[in-house]
């Protein structure tokens, strides 16, 4: 997942992404249904055969559905990788507004955000690839549907920083949308390496701490 890959607040949608939304309003959303079912179908046909080469007919076959099906919750395949992206993301942001609030300090929220990104993640190598490669290659979905959640969750971790140097936990010299964006490239470097390499259990999680460690050093004062 590239820089401009990545609110919890609902946004007016556009393109792609709002058609993917138009019309399926219907659609059941609970655990388990079809839908969740397709996502899952693709994020490992995605995986295996690259997203051009995917047929939407071959994801219906994984997930055990008619290939119409498909379209009563998405309307093209682009949509479908568009949703992959934003379910995930969606879960970062409601935790970043849930969860953080309970950690004491910025540096504790920081390094919560870090555990997240990055266990949401821990034995999940296809999704892995989907996002941080498959998506990163289509650059028109990236720039038109899948930036404004990528902005929403920099402008987080953005905050984040900015609460650090008002309490003086951080340095002040520092843009904390820079420091946003650094800790963001971090995560994806290690995500995609981690991807496209033995994908070992538990090595995500002790590279958040190892992570969180340098980085929370370099933003001391």
């Amino acid at each position: 997942m590239s820089e401009s890959s990545l609110s919890l607040r609902p946004k007016r949608k556009t393109g792609a992404s709002s058609r993917a939304s138009r019309g399926k309003k219907a659609a059941p959303r609970r655990s388990g249904d079809k839908r969740s079912r397709i996502l899952e179908a693709a994020i490992k046909v995605f995986a295996r055969n690259g997203f051009h080469a995917t047929r939407v007919s071959e994801v219906a076959k994984a997930a055990g559905v008619a290939d119409g099906t498909i379209y009563l919750y998405f309307d093209s395949k682009e949509s479908l990788l568009v949703s992959l992206f934003e379910d995930r993301i969606e879960r970062l942001l409601t935790f970043m507004k849930e969860e953080l609030p309970k950690q004491p300090d910025a540096p504790a929220r920081l390094r919560a955000v870090i555990d997240m990104q990055l266990g949401l993640l821990e034995g999940e190598r296809d999704l892995a690839e989907v996002i941080t490669v498959i998506l990163r290659q289509s650059t028109r979905l990236l720039k038109e549907f899948a930036a404004p959640r990528f902005t929403a969750y920099i402008d987080g971790i953005a905050r984040i920083v900015a609460e650090g140097q008002a309490s003086g936990a951080f340095r002040q010299d520092v843009s904390p949308h820079v420091a946003a964006r650094a800790v963001f490239g971090a995560l994806d470097g290690i995500t995609l390496t981690w991807a496209l390499g033995r994908a070992e259990a538990g090595a995500l999680a002790r590279a958040s701490g190892q992570l969180a460690d340098i980085l929370l050093r370099g933003l001391a004062p």
